[in-house]
């Protein structure tokens, strides 16, 4: 993977970003399988550009010396694939079926960034016995112990698996565009997960696709107002992408923006956000007394715990 050069501005929060993540680095392989960051990124409706957000992310996260793990969670059109300009030939039904190991479906798309497709596979996590659920988590688990920063791109909407994943993760990220219609079915999600997990909520706002940085604030504000008004929460924007036409382009060539365009309007912009979710403190404690420190994995147990009780 080519290094992505970073603009001159930026030098000074680049080099505040690596002093963090060499903390972040410094802990030992014990305690970053139980403090591993998980990000679920979430929408409400579909064509918000969601998957390319995940995408870029990771690789502005990547540029730090992260190593990021990207799990296709949308059960439905899985892409990220199509994004990266990558075939793997296996996916999670595999692992699930017993054909493969989760080693063997795991894509690597340079030194520090890997795909895990999705595909149906995950769809069936609750439904199948014990014995099987064990044994597939205990191999997402190990996962944790060789990523530092795990990405899910889930389905748009508020299907019961999305609520699943976006409960366990130390962050949910809600993207929608100033398109009214996004800005309606982002609430929608917005109240489910506050439905589930009450004040502790850990979620924050990004609008994409904006004109400016001025339409991005006012759309988030309006968003964080309306749940501060009737839910009674709080919810943190994180920022905004600005439409640029070389992120579509980029799609075409089916080459990430911060793989070919440094000097796009929009790659700033991810790694500002990629620097806001590093800076991230969840709460304390879950609503429904998972603590902070679990891992991703162990909550997402829990979860499916409760959805079969």
């Amino acid at each position: 993977m080519n290094p992505v050069i970073m603009p001159p501005m930026m030098d000074d929060q680049a080099t505040d970003l690596r002093k963090l993540v060499s903390s972040i680095r410094s802990v030992d392989a014990a305690a970053r399988i139980s403090g591993v960051k998980s990000v679920a990124i979430l929408s409400g409706k579909g064509g918000v550009g969601k998957s390319s957000l995940a995408v870029n992310l990771s690789l502005a996260m990547a540029e730090l010396g992260l190593r990021v793990t990207i799990l296709d969670a949308d059960l439905g059109l899985a892409n990220l694939d199509i994004l990266f300009g990558v075939t793997p030939k296996f996916h999670m039904g595999h692992v699930m079926r017993g054909d493969k190991e989760l080693a063997d479906i795991i894509y690597r798309v340079g030194d520090m960034i890997s795909i895990i497709p999705g595909g149906a596979g995950l769809r069936d996590l609750a439904d199948i016995d014990d014995q099987k659920q064990a044994w597939i988590i205990n191999r997402l688990s190990n996962l944790e112990a060789e990523t530092d920063i795990l990405i899910l791109d889930t389905s748009a909407g508020i299907h019961k698996n999305v609520l699943s994943f976006a409960m366990a993760s130390d962050l949910s990220l809600l993207i929608t565009t100033p398109e009214p219609t996004a800005i309606r079915d982002s609430y929608s999600v917005l109240k489910s997960l506050f439905q589930m997990a009450g004040s502790a909520l850990n979620a924050g706002m990004v609008v994409n696709m904006v004109k400016n940085e001025r339409e991005g604030i006012s759309v988030g504000e309006r968003i964080i107002a309306t749940a501060g008004h009737f839910l009674n929460v709080k919810i943190p924007y994180f920022g905004c992408v600005i439409w640029d036409a070389a992120m579509m382009d980029a799609v075409r060539r089916r080459r990430p923006l911060l793989m070919s365009e440094e000097n796009s309007v929009s790659a700033p912009c991810f790694r500002e956000l990629a620097r806001k979710i590093l800076e991230f403190k969840e709460t304390p404690e879950r609503s429904d007394g998972i603590t902070a420190g679990n891992s991703f994995i162990g909550r997402l147990a829990r979860q499916i715990a409760k959805k079969e009780s």
